[in-house]
């Protein structure tokens, strides 16, 4: 009998079995395997067929709609299996390419070392391009900022000369526009009388990209202007940038007209900011509708040179493009929109118009200290290039080296694994995995002593699987078939072999002996000196009708016998079938429990029985005497439905995972509740309550019970019947 309690079966540590073959490792599916094995692959081709199936049909027909709603779920699931086959193609490409620990390391190293510099590079460069942006459009802005500045100095001090001398207007203008001539030949001014009778519009200069203004919008006479503007073409959507001033001349008698200064912004403009500036704005010639919203280039060589703001520019060059924003007002209503103007610059002419800010006086080696600051910086980016292609080749070279030891392993495991525990690995280095290549080796030397050990172990194994046998074979065989009594027992060792026993007999006079005994200890020891009480208390239970003179003389014999560091608890009784009592004797071991029947005159419910006895072996000065003085024999009349339970301290001390004990308390409990079936049910019942409490916690010690129920009342001269 026993009780099938879980437990953990491991050689320590929680270790597997020495030698036990590793699980072998899933293969990953390939990719036809992908795409005919799985449902994914099954839904794409189902799906990409139909796709095709129905364009091909499209060709001849018009399909109806339940091909087009079938086209529609052939793409849902074209689209969904799509995702999932390229996801696990890619884990499947993944694994193959990272498959080596070399490639491993080498991109790791490529994403600790190559990708970080090149992302700083990347972000040096952007940074240099931004800064190259802002300078182009600073120096291109200051620079046009410089001609609105000269366009409205002019007109100012023609408009001053006017006030003062009315009638000289024709020569001011004249004078005025020929001197700043020279520098825009394309400038042009114009002079506006107040008052009619004082004479038509004066003009000076070609007013070619547009005729003289013939009169000054109010939101122009008013404060006056000075900026840029853009004006109707002659063509429908042809629009002009202009650089104008408004300018109103006062005289002593009132305002005596006003001086416009006009500069187109085209090609002579741009080449002359291109000479002061290093930056080419492209052509300013745009079309634009109404609306004013959009612009485009007439010119395709240009392209888009003037567009409003947040208008696609066009192609990006890094270190070549940027672009500038103008405040432009419609000439017509007054009106202020932004404008964006397109710009080619280089990058060195760039640098050399700001070296020219430094002291020309300083010289380093004949160089301007620019140009020396530009060559000391190339010079650091060589030697950061140089720097990190050392360091690229030296990862190379230590990956190699660690992914050649770690090749070794994988070789030497291999063999390993085919059974060659000969094979040892070349040690090529002193690091870290030199030692690991030496430990192998020690290993592999070792494996064959841990085979032998194994092998041994096995046998080992065998010789306590046979003497558990042997072991249980000792133990009572079958059911007990006592008239009046229900008699049942179990015995679950620890390990292979345990030291609880058990037994019951028949004795003279119709009487029954039972005997439970526990040996301190566990394992092949405790085995054997319960093989040998076993025999001393067959023999000796035939001529000492006592439970007490056997418990006596039992102790006289193995005190004698036993090692000194081992001893033996241990209760006997004997239930005379004829008086209808139970006389017990306690040697040290666990208590009774007894619960009497319901025409006992006992106390009601389940008690503990804890007669006075010491355990059984001792040696030492005067222990016969102290057993014979604590040794106490009681007995206990019996009734229908008596339960009583002997057992070893291996049910009350079963342990749970929290290190609580079962104890005789919950034994009790379960006898006064369940003490109503009998013997065969109310040792199931414990043994459930066992496991319950236990929580698959393992087992500690041996579990050995006997159970006995008075089933009907003792009638005299029964015969007892063995089965």
């Amino acid at each position: 009998m026993k009780l099938r309690i879980p437990r953990r079966m491991s050689t320590g540590r929680g270790q597997p079995p020495l030698l036990t073959p590793p699980p072998a490792l899933e293969r990953p599916p390939g990719a036809a395997e992908l795409l005919f094995a799985t449902w994914a692959g099954r839904v794409f081709l189902a799906s990409a067929t139909l796709k095709l199936l129905i364009s091909i049909l499209r060709r001849f027909i018009t399909p109806p709609s339940i091909i087009e709603l079938v086209s529609v779920i052939a793409s849902l699931g074209l689209a969904f299996a799509a995702i999932y086959v390229v996801a696990r193609l890619f884990i499947l490409a993944k694994r193959r390419l990272l498959w080596r620990v070399r490639r491993k390391l080498i991109l790791s190293y490529i994403f600790i070392g190559v990708v970080p510099a090149l992302l700083i590079v990347g972000f040096f460069l952007l940074s240099a391009n931004v800064a190259a942006m802002n300078v182009s459009a600073y120096l291109f802005k200051d620079g046009y900022d410089d001609i609105v500045s000269d366009v409205k100095l002019v007109a100012q001090a023609a408009a001053g000369e006017i006030g003062r001398q009315p009638g000289a207007a024709s020569e001011t203008l004249r004078r005025s526009q020929s001197a700043v001539g020279q520098r825009y030949p394309t400038f042009s001014m114009a002079f506006l009388p107040t008052n009619p009778r004082a004479g038509g519009l004066i003009q000076a200069g070609e007013w070619e990209h547009q005729p003289a203004p013939t009169s000054i919008p109010p939101w122009a006479a008013s404060a006056g202007f000075d900026g840029t503007t853009f004006i109707a073409g002659d063509e429908p959507g042809e629009v002009q940038l202009v650089i104008r001033s408004v300018v109103p001349a006062r005289g002593p008698a009132g305002d005596a007209g006003f001086v416009v200064a006009d500069v187109p912004v085209d090609d002579h403009l741009l080449d002359r900011l291109r000479e002061t500036t290093g930056v080419k704005a492209r052509t300013p010639r745009f079309t634009a509708p109404a609306d004013g919203k959009t612009v485009q280039s007439d010119d395709k060589t240009a392209q888009q040179l003037l567009v409003p703001l947040g208008t696609e520019i066009g192609t990006f060059a890094p270190f070549k493009n940027s672009v500038t924003f103008l405040d432009t007002v419609n000439w017509e209503n007054g009106r202020a929109s932004g404008a964006t103007v397109s710009m080619v610059f280089d990058v060195g002419e760039l640098w050399g118009r700001l070296s020219k800010a430094q002291s020309q006086n300083i010289k380093l080696r004949g160089e301007d200290l620019g140009q020396v600051f530009l060559g000391a910086l190339a010079l650091v980016a060589v030697l950061f290039l140089i720097i990190q292609g050392v360091a690229l080749l030296m990862g190379l070279t230590l990956a190699r080296s660690i992914t050649s030891s770690i090749h070794e392993l994988f070789m030497g495991t291999e063999r390993v694994r085919e059974g060659d525990f000969t094979h040892r690995i070349n040690i090529y280095t002193n690091d870290q995995l030199g030692e690991l290549a030496g430990s192998f080796n020690q290993m592999t030397g070792s494996i064959e002593g841990l085979l032998l050990t194994a092998a041994e172990k096995k046998r080992m194994e065998e010789e306590l699987r046979i003497a558990r046998q042997i072991q249980m074979s000792l133990l009572p065989r079958g059911p007990l078939d006592v008239p009046g009594l229900g008699i049942t027992a179990l015995c679950v060792p620890a390990r292979e072999v345990g030291g609880d026993y058990y037994d019951f007999f028949h004795l003279s006079g119709d009487r029954l002996g039972l005997l439970i005994a526990d040996v301190a200890g566990k394992g092949t020891s405790a085995a054997l000196y319960m093989a040998e009480l076993k025999g001393l208390v067959l023999a000796l239970s035939q001529s000492h009708l006592s439970p007490r003179s056997l418990l006596l003389e039992v102790n006289r014999i193995i005190s004698e016998n036993l090692d000194s560091r081992s001893f033996i608890t241990m209760t006997y009784a004997v239930i005379d079938m004829q008086l209808g009592t139970m006389t017990y004797c306690r040697a040290g071991h666990t208590p009774l429990v007894y619960k009497g029947g319901p025409r006992s005159t006992g106390i009601p419910g389940a008690q503990v029985l804890t007669p006075s006895g010491m355990v059984v072996g001792l040696r030492f000065p005067g222990a016969a005497e102290k057993f014979d003085e604590l040794l106490e024999e009681h007995h206990i009349d019996l009734s229908v439905g008596d339960v009583i339970v002997l057992y070893t301290d291996g049910i009350t001390e079963a342990m749970n995972p929290a290190s609580d004990l079962f104890g005789e308390a919950r034994l009790s409990s379960i006898v006064e509740e369940h003490g109503h079936l009998d013997s065969a049910e109310l040792r199931e019942r414990i043994l459930r309550e066992i496991e319950s409490f236990v929580s698959g916690a393992d087992q500690h010690d041996d579990m050995t019970m006997i159970l006995v129920k008075v089933e009907r009342a003792f009638k005299a001269h029964e015969s007892l019947v063995q089965g």
